[in-house]
């Protein structure tokens, strides 16, 4: 059962001399108590798309339900369905981690009793419990994203928007909310995330759609995008080598001054050889997400409109 129903959505922006066409004509459906991963470039639509679902714009034309609920003629109603984490939330910088939770839950109408266990539980699941009396001020960043994160998961709302989550996060901090995520995902909400991390999206996601320029290209399971790659396996040089020696073996790329293969596996004692012949290192492994968002888009998720 589809939860999240887009049909048609599209929105315009009118700025300066010409209108900027951010959504065209959108349709998603996103099951109950999916984990769903939305992608796509800065300026691709992605994030305009999940402010008309929270209630925060309105959409030019189209319409999108959330429960069944108009999030144009029902705001309030869709409101008490979800919460979000925006890409560029700012705390309280008077305010402790434990504060910004309680009082969140607090506000959302939570019980004396749940809101105490709800956030003692997410304070010691995202590993806050020994910043949780620290004001937000003398938090790192990464710190502050997390009590921002803490405050929304804490909710346990029907269903969850989360842009970019994990925005300045060290490694091990994003593998603990991955978790956190995953635990709230199995008791029933549903997720729909966004981030330029894609091997978060890879690690989370059952399901995935890509925008570009305000249109859906793909939509369905990341396996199933990767295989469109036409490859399975990944060998990277670091450092430089002439194309005209690897060609032949696959698709051949230069990535952040290293060369990038992607070829079979057969391949990969030939291609060892040449990089131990030339004292090149080079590393081996699976396909990943980010080569099939490549393929699909024509130039990686980092760059910019």
């Amino acid at each position: 059962m589809a939860v999240l129903e887009a049909r048609g959505l599209g929105k315009t922006y009118r700025r300066g001399p010409r209108p900027v066409r951010a959504l065209d004509r959108v349709d998603l459906d996103i099951e109950r108590g999916r984990l769903f991963a939305f992608l796509g470039r800065n300026g691709a639509g992605k994030t305009t798309f999940i402010k008309i679902a929270a209630t925060l714009l309105l959409p030019s034309e189209g319409e999108l339900r959330l429960f069944g609920h108009d999030v144009v003629r029902e705001p309030s109603t869709v409101r008490r369905e979800m919460a979000l984490v925006p890409q560029e939330g700012k705390l309280f910088y008077h305010m402790t981690p434990r504060e910004h939770v309680r009082e969140y839950l607090r506000v959302r109408g939570a019980s004396a009793e749940t809101t105490k266990s709800r956030t003692d539980a997410i304070l010691d699941e995202m590993g806050l419990l020994p910043y949780q009396n620290t004001i937000a001020l003398r938090l790192s960043g990464g710190l502050q994203q997390r009590t921002l994160v803490a405050m929304v998961l804490a909710t346990e709302a029907p269903f969850l928007f989360l842009d970019e989550p994990t925005l300045g996060m060290d490694p091990f901090a994003r593998r603990q909310v991955w978790e956190v995520i995953r635990k709230v995902t199995g008791r029933g909400s549903t997720v729909l995330l966004t981030t330029h991390y894609l091997d978060e999206a890879e690690q989370l996601s059952e399901e995935l759609a890509v925008i570009e320029g305000g249109h859906i290209l793909y939509h369905g399971t990341g396996e199933a995008l990767k295989s469109t790659v036409g490859r399975e396996v990944r060998v990277q040089f670091a450092g430089s080598i002439r194309p005209e020696l690897l060609t032949s073996f696959g698709k051949v790329f230069a990535e952040r001054g290293r060369t990038v293969v992607l070829t079979t596996r057969s391949a990969v004692p030939e291609l060892t050889e040449i990089a131990l012949a030339r004292g090149t290192e080079v590393t081996v492994g699976p396909v990943a997400l980010e080569e099939a968002f490549l393929e699909l888009v024509g130039r990686g998720i980092e760059e910019e409109e």
